[in-house]
């Protein structure tokens, strides 16, 4: 059986890959039966150049394509169908994978559950119950502290006495 897929050329942490039609159970980087075209994955604007024709004439005698060659064809518009997955991850990492997600719901689960028992426990008081005095240092709205203090002591007129500023000390004794 014929396949249309990746060999790999370029050097080390520069990968470059040309497209090519071999046996399936050959090597892939063993001859070739004809080279279909280049991909540079670090080129984003003209990475992929291809053959469109004989990739089709290819296709039609009954190659098939790599997983990874039929997502870039597909990307082209040269096939049609759904992307295929080309990465797999083994079941010892899938199940790691999955312990991890338990792990992280049950600990979201814990959170919301303390943070709705610490909304029951701080349930706020209505303001008109009989709980909330007014505290001495509050002033009614209008009023100054120190009018609030005046009205609230006999000796109203000492206390506002004491307050006044020098200046105005002087003006009521030239008078």
């Amino acid at each position: 059986m014929l396949t249309i897929r990746l060999q790999r050329v370029g050097r080390t942490k520069n990968a470059q890959y040309r497209l090519v039609v071999s046996e399936k159970s050959k090597d892939p980087y063993a001859d070739s039966l004809e080279i279909l075209g280049s991909y540079n994955p670090h080129d984003k604007e003209k990475g992929l150049v291809v053959k469109e024709d004989r990739i089709k004439f290819w296709l039609e005698k009954g190659a098939q394509t790599s997983d990874t060659v039929f997502n870039l064809l597909l990307k082209l518009g040269l096939v049609k169908g759904d992307k295929k997955k080309s990465v797999y991850i083994t079941k010892k990492r899938q199940g790691k994978i999955d312990t991890k997600k338990e792990e992280k719901a049950a600990a979201e689960a814990k959170a919301v559950e303390e943070q709705k028992a610490k909304e029951v426990e701080t349930v706020p008081v209505p303001a008109d119950s009989p709980s909330e005095a007014p505290v001495k240092d509050e002033v009614p709205t209008g009023e100054t502290k120190l009018e609030a203090l005046a009205s609230e002591s006999p000796d109203s007129e000492e206390v506002v006495e004491k307050e006044e500023t020098p200046a105005e000390e002087k003006k009521e004794e030239t008078k």
